[in-house]
């Protein structure tokens, strides 16, 4: 059975606000380095996630452990950016990935968003392949005012006609 088959998605809660910062922290540290804006967000989240409208979501197994955590960033009007996703290494390959991005798209379409978009490494192809199959398109990057020295990938999600 995978990890994804085992999990819930929920939101926020204080008490995940370490494991936010862990999961994330690890994944910086194996790709890239954490930068000072990552420290900012990742520090505080209730401030530079939650506070403008904005959203964090945790995969969590039965014992309530998050394996695996995705963001909505409120951008302002309208605007949100899809960040800080990572999963717990002993769980990644297990659908966690997809389960947390389906899961952001759902909540994302019940806000009243009119942009949905994200930042990436073109080192990261299997991400990206992940993102192009959930709907998200390739745009010219860096976006203007990015955080990240490591971003060379700017992609919008667009929705599926109805």
């Amino acid at each position: 059975m995978s990890a994804a088959s085992r999990v819930r998605i929920v939101g926020f809660d204080p008490r995940w606000r370490e494991d936010f910062a862990t999961l994330n922290i690890e994944w910086l540290q194996r790709w890239f380095v954490v930068e000072p804006h990552d420290h900012e967000v990742l520090g505080n989240p209730e401030h530079h996630l939650l506070a403008d409208g904005g959203h964090i979501l945790f995969a969590v197994d039965a014992a309530g452990h998050a394996l695996g955590t995705v963001a909505l960033k409120h951008a302002g009007a309208g605007v949100y950016e899809l960040t800080k996703m990572a999963v717990t290494p002993a769980a990644r390959g297990q659908g966690l990935g997809r389960l947390l991005i389906d899961a952001a798209l759902a909540l994302y379409q019940t806000l009243d968003g009119r942009e949905l978009y994200l930042e990436s490494s073109s080192k990261l192809a299997t991400a990206i392949a992940m993102y192009e199959r959930s709907g998200f398109r390739h745009h010219p990057a860096p976006r203007a005012g990015s955080h990240y020295a490591r971003a060379d990938v700017h992609m919008i999600w667009e929705p599926p006609a109805r």
